[in-house]
């Protein structure tokens, strides 16, 4: 493998792959679909830049790794952050031991010249500076520029890109220019519980099946409800619940209290009641409260002048 290239003139000093396990399990169309976005059908074809989106620890980044591993292609992944800048995106120039400038190419520039696939991770964290520096890669033109570097550096035809995306706040929003060159949106959900059970069991083959059923009866009461605990929550109370009872050998406790204690120093006293946490939940986002109209801000309810005002009441409390 190749440590550098020289583009213009100018050496750069590539990144090295990742090396990550994916093994993806259940929900087989999804990872169908994003593999069908990475496809090419025609010489004049392009490939796709999928977004996967859904609730933090659902398994994004675990799919896009696991479809560059059915690819066996490189794999590369680029951890996007708010402070991200466009020439940490691209080039990044580094101050070498003779004193001389060495440019050294980002894990995505990378993937773009060795025909690999690059992972952006949590890209709705970037600002619009340095999406604005990838509009080009994401169409027909599939280039970039580096304006640090001086260099414009084409992608390999083999060259595939995915983009995920918490579906939650968003430091930034992403421009419309940006998104539309992001597609299809791959939404995933929730596992059922045949496959979280075949998911925690993968993960943690060493855990006991009374804590694995505690374990993914609450994740799956909890996705019933709306709630944002992950297979990733699920997996550290597990993990930290097996500690427990580890060291808990000489003195035994009861396999469902260390699960509860895993459960609340994990997630917190909240998730102790998923159905008082749910109703707290709606009520904060006004799941039990009417909507106010404009005759709600103008007018009090029993003013004759609301729309809604009704004489009939007002007559049998006269009466």
């Amino acid at each position: 493998m190749i440590d550098s290239i020289e583009i213009s003139g100018i050496r750069l000093h590539l990144s090295q792959p990742d090396t990550s396990e994916g093994e993806w399990i259940g929900q087989r169309e999804i990872l169908q679909q994003l593999l069908a976005c990475w496809l090419v059908v025609d010489a004049k074809d392009l490939p796709l830049s999928p977004r996967l989106v859904g609730t933090p620890g659902i398994g994004k980044t675990t799919l896009a790794i696991s479809a560059g591993r059915v690819r066996q292609q490189q794999l590369y992944i680029y951890q996007c952050t708010a402070d991200t800048r466009p020439e940490d995106l691209l080039v990044t120039p580094v101050l070498a031991e003779s004193g001389r400038i060495k440019y050294h190419a980002s894990p995505l520039v990378t993937a773009m010249v060795r025909g690999g696939i690059c992972i952006l991770d949590e890209g709705n964290r970037m600002n619009e500076k340095s999406w604005a520096s990838l509009a080009p890669l994401l169409d027909h033109r599939r280039y970039v520029e580096s304006i640090v570097a001086g260099v414009t550096i084409h992608a390999h035809p083999d060259f595939r890109c995915a983009v995920t995306m918490n579906d939650d706040e968003s430091t930034f929003e992403i421009p419309d220019y940006i998104l539309s060159r992001l597609q299809p949106t791959l939404t995933l959900g929730h596992p059922n519980r045949g496959d979280e059970m075949s998911i925690l069991r993968f993960h943690l083959p060493f855990a006991e099946t009374e804590m694995l059923n505690l374990t993914v009866d609450f994740l799956q009461q909890s996705h019933q409800l709306n709630l944002d605990f992950s297979t990733r929550d699920g997996m550290n109370i597990l993990r930290y619940a097996m500690k427990r009872l580890a060291q808990d050998k000489e003195h035994p406790v009861a396999k469902d209290k260390l699960w509860q204690e895993a459960l609340l120093n994990c997630l917190g006293e909240g998730a102790s009641d998923l159905d008082s946490l749910s109703q707290r939940r709606q009520q904060s986002l006004g799941g039990n409260t009417m909507p106010m109209g404009l005759g709600d801000f103008f007018f009090d309810p029993g003013d004759p002048l609301h729309p809604d005002y009704d004489d009939d009441e007002d007559e049998e409390d006269d009466r």
